[in-house]
């Protein structure tokens, strides 16, 4: 039997702010918020409590919840709208104090898991300077609205940090759904969904953009308290479930979801990923079809996917032998499950308070 401390030690953190946003959010617009934090997990005193952290997988959740729940398939890009870049404390400081735009950059990278242990940014330098979004410890397919909430924080928070409204060359996300003229008109540039990556790139010549607020003797200040939180963080989070799960995702759509491509995806062989899962006690067929479970019900909730798109994304030969796979499973077409989610959609809100 696992020590029950190991698992414990996998569950990645986060510093909430995202989640007492949204909280305020829906409260704002009549929904029941308290009844949405006890089914994603959560209380209301780590809500009230700034310096409460929570676990990043029931972030997702109640984020999802409260999308549903208001109907707002753009929750995540509204919320960052509004959002005081100030709340997350010392990474924003670190930031605004930073001499140049690539140092920011650089920090952020750095320093992310300060505010959210369930992602790790990475750049990559070269032609273009990329910013990578990777998901430890938390299954990337769970979420939309956490992703699209960062990467649109990450946009304004440059042209907050040099004064300019420059854009990104590309900003790329891996879960599907069509480009909006909202979403549009806010990035500016070529918008992906679909992707292999979570990722924006931009021009090396915004490297040496100045930042506004520079100061380099508070930034230095800073970066020694950045470094001693980093140094308090747990680096063992990422379980080879979720790890197998990101990487499935994304060689879906190509077909090419076997076990011998994962492995390899994940620097490994095939028996060693075997054991690997089996010490978490579970298979690599369970976790691909549970996976495929999880990303139809969110696939059929858009209607801008076709049925045929749908089992493109979900690796399956045609729309005929999905629905096959999938009635044997629920024992409804996929069609089915369509008409009754937007049925449910077009109910008035049964979370909403009095």
């Amino acid at each position: 039997m696992r020590d029950s401390r190991t698992k414990v030690d996998t569950i990645p953190e986060a510093g909430g702010a995202i989640a007492r946003l949204a909280y305020a959010h829906a409260s704002a617009k009549g929904a029941d918020a308290d009844v949405l934090l006890r089914e994603a997990g959560l209380s209301h005193g780590q809500i009230d409590d700034p310096d409460s952290r929570l676990e990043v997988r029931s972030q997702i959740k109640f984020l999802n919840l409260i999308a549903e729940t208001l109907n707002d398939d753009l929750l995540g890009f509204h919320l960052s709208q509004n959002f005081d870049p100030r709340t997350v404390g010392l990474l924003h400081y670190v930031l605004a104090s930073s001499d140049t735009l690539n140092e920011a950059i650089r920090r952020v990278a750095r320093y992310s898991s300060i505010v959210n242990e369930g992602i790790r940014l990475t750049q990559r330098e070269g032609k273009q300077i990329g910013l990578t979004f990777e998901y430890v410890g938390v299954s990337r397919h769970l979420d939309r609205h956490q992703i699209e909430f960062w990467m649109a924080v990450l946009i304004r928070g440059c042209r907050r940090l040099t004064n300019r409204h420059f854009t990104a060359d590309q900003v790329s996300f891996i879960h599907q759904r069509s480009v909006t003229p909202e979403e549009k008109a806010f990035y500016s540039c070529k918008l992906t969904f679909g992707a292999d990556v979570d990722e924006a790139t931009f021009s090396p010549s915004i490297l040496n953009v100045p930042i506004v607020s520079a100061d380099p003797y508070l930034n230095k200040l800073l970066i020694r308290y950045c470094e001693e939180a980093l140094a308090h963080r747990r680096t063992n989070r990422n379980p080879y479930e979720t790890r197998v799960e990101n990487a499935i995702a994304v060689l879906l759509p190509h077909g090419k979801a076997q076990m011998n491509e994962v492995a390899s995806k994940l620097g490994m062989s095939r028996r060693t990923l075997t054991r690997r899962l089996a010490s978490e006690g579970l298979t690599f067929t369970g976790v691909l079809n549970a996976l495929r479970s999880d990303l139809a019900k969110r696939h059929l909730a858009d209607n801008g996917l076709s049925i045929s798109k749908i089992a493109w994304l979900l690796g399956y030969s045609d729309g005929s032998a999905f629905s096959t796979v999938y009635k044997r499973q629920t024992g409804i077409t996929p069609r089915e499950t369509r008409q009754h989610s937007h049925a449910k959609r077009n109910q008035p809100h049964a979370r909403k308070s009095g």
